[in-house]
């Protein structure tokens, strides 16, 4: 039996990840909103309720492309896309955070109100989204793709350049009770992809989400 899009993910975060066979992985979505692609090395993972088994191995075998990133490619992603009626808006790095004890060394006040614009921007791909304020930063943390705990950050213009995102990330593995923070970056945000390197995170993949409109 094949596993579950959360088993895959669970095991990645124990660094255990899909054989390097230059195969790929079909599986249902662990929910209604989140479908996609995740590329580990050498092995993709679709996860999808929509497009089929058989489509997308034909799909991709129509490419003649290199197999190891034909899951990747941007003819596969636009089919993709089509076949689901769903979008997606860039291709991120996947970095895992193992949890960290300690308080942060940051100060932080989470924010209640759910009208916050970064609380409801949150919503929109998390679920029980808790969001913390800084001097300069905001933290947010919420159940994204399988049920995974996620992090995300914003700094200030003016507060930048001076280590608060990595103190930001950093918090959010003090914040995780004992889980693996998963971060999802874009490839051309360096600085960001700096800032979670520094505070320990490490790359483990790629992956294009897909959301309804």
């Amino acid at each position: 039996m094949a596993e579950s899009l959360r088993d895959i993910l669970d095991s990645a975060a124990r660094g255990v990840f899909p054989p390097a066979d230059g195969g790929t992985s079909v599986v249902p979505q662990h929910g209604g909103r989140d479908a996609g692609v995740i590329a580990f090395t050498a092995h993709s993972v679709v996860f999808t309720d929509d497009a089929g088994e058989g489509w997308v191995r034909r799909t991709l075998a129509s490419l003649g492309c290199d197999p190891l990133a034909a899951t990747m490619n941007a003819r596969f992603l636009t089919a993709f896309g089509e076949r689901t009626g769903r979008t997606t808006d860039t291709i991120d790095v996947l970095l895992t955070g193992t949890p960290l004890p300690g308080q942060p060394e940051v100060g932080l006040t989470e924010v209640a109100d759910p009208g916050h614009p970064r609380v409801v921007a949150a919503r929109r791909r998390r679920d029980g989204v808790r969001v913390w304020a800084a001097d300069g930063g905001v933290l947010v943390m919420g159940r994204g793709v399988g049920g995974r705990l996620e992090v995300a950050v914003e700094v200030a213009e003016g507060a930048r350049h001076r280590g608060l995102g990595r103190l930001l990330v950093t918090a959010a593995r003090q914040l995780a009770g004992g889980e693996v923070v998963w971060a999802q970056v874009s490839a051309g945000n360096a600085r960001s992809l700096r800032a979670f390197q520094a505070a320990g995170y490490r790359p483990v993949g790629s992956e294009a989400l897909f959301l309804r409109p």
